[in-house]
């Protein structure tokens, strides 16, 4: 039913915004790999609500972990992790059964499920399952910092303002940004244009970047499980993101291949590239240089802008004005959400080729 992730690290996803938890599960995690509560907490942190721009729902978000883990360390069997709703208000959310919401899944939804889905909040549809993707994360970047490996991501843009770019270690710096933004000349602006949205009732949109680091020559498989198409399916889970690319991306579009072509540089056993528009994937398969990927994140359609909608019994137009908590713009919140699923990704295919090992002590 398309919950389900991963083939030799899994994760399953399940929960409703307004229902009573989010959960996921996480299954072919070897045993022996140190792990507690505080390592989910400090991902999950850097999700809440609370940076400019975000939603006025204040969930605690403190993880429980239900199974998989025995004296700080993981057994080898399923991981299950949960947060509760707790700050639930659904009482703005009863018309939209019948009258969808621009740019949301609700009609979508209504077709597929016959109007029997959860649609408070967004339900199943809902930014706020990205917290189990966050939770399986934290578990997928311990197991792939035994190889070295590493997943770091920051805003580059912003409501039309960019960031300059940024070394990794500015990078990780920004995980104390507001905006998690590395660029603070660029945060300024950033936050006024957020300001000026959530003014207008309306809402902004904007890009970010990760880099994995570390991950070796290899990973992949050529054609159908390429490591960049599973990348994408990943990141396109999220529901905010509409676009991913690798290395150069669309602007590879734009050059010669004089230009966009990485030359081996000599005398380096590792092949080391001059440039790496490539993105760290030649032919789906990881070739040793640093991962760049960036996702485009859209405005969220929640506004309080009257707009143009349809009632579903009748097909009569409607003016639907959203009322409820919505987040102005989810840019920084979605920053841990992607390095989440990357990290999942990368953890499936490093098990695949035994990089991770299957017991650890």
């Amino acid at each position: 039913m398309g919950n389900t992730i991963g083939k030799y690290f899994t994760v399953t996803s399940f929960g409703e915004s307004h229902g009573r938890l989010i959960g996921v599960v996480v299954d072919g995690c070897p045993p022996g790999l140190a792990l507690d509560k505080s390592d989910i907490q400090i991902e999950l942190d850097r999700r809440k609500s609370g940076s400019p721009g975000s939603t006025d729902r204040r969930e605690q978000d403190c993880a429980e972990i239900l199974s998989g883990i025995y004296e700080r360390h993981t057994t080898g069997s399923p991981i299950t992790m949960v947060v509760w709703n707790q700050d639930i208000d659904s009482n703005s959310y009863g018309e939209k059964l019948t009258t969808p919401r621009p740019g949301h899944a609700d009609f979508a939804a209504y077709v597929k499920y016959g109007g029997f889905s959860d649609h408070r909040g967004g339900g199943r549809f809902s930014g706020r399952i990205t917290a189990g993707f966050v939770m399986a994360g934290a578990v997928a970047k311990k197991l792939l910092a035994l190889s070295g490996m590493e997943v770091i991501a920051h805003t580059i843009e912003l409501g039309g303002i960019k960031a300059k770019p940024a070394s990794p270690e500015t990078i990780r710096l920004a995980r104390e940004n507001e905006l998690q933004c590395a660029d603070t000349d660029a945060t300024p602006g950033m936050l006024e244009v957020i300001r000026q949205a959530r003014e207008a009732n309306d809402s902004l949109g904007g890009i970010i970047e990760a880099i994995a680091l570390g991950v070796p020559a290899g990973l992949g498989e050529p054609v159908f499980d390429n490591l960049d198409g599973d990348l994408a399916r990943a990141l396109l889970a999220i529901p905010a993101v509409k676009a991913v690319e690798f290395g150069s991306g669309f602007e590879a579009a734009r050059l010669k291949g004089s230009q966009n072509n990485d030359p081996f540089l000599p005398g380096n056993e590792d092949a080391v590239c001059a440039s790496n528009n490539a993105g760290g994937i030649t032919g789906g398969i990881s070739n040793g240089m640093p991962l760049v990927i960036r996702v485009a994140v859209k405005p969220t359609p929640s506004i309080g802008i009257a707009q143009n909608s349809i009632n579903l019994d009748t097909f009569r137009p409607e003016i639907l004005k959203i009322r409820g908590r919505h987040d102005t713009c989810i840019v920084p919140r979605a920053v841990v959400a992607v390095e989440s699923m990357i990290a999942i990704t990368l953890a499936d295919f490093a098990i695949q080729a035994r990089i991770i090992p299957g017991v650890i002590r």
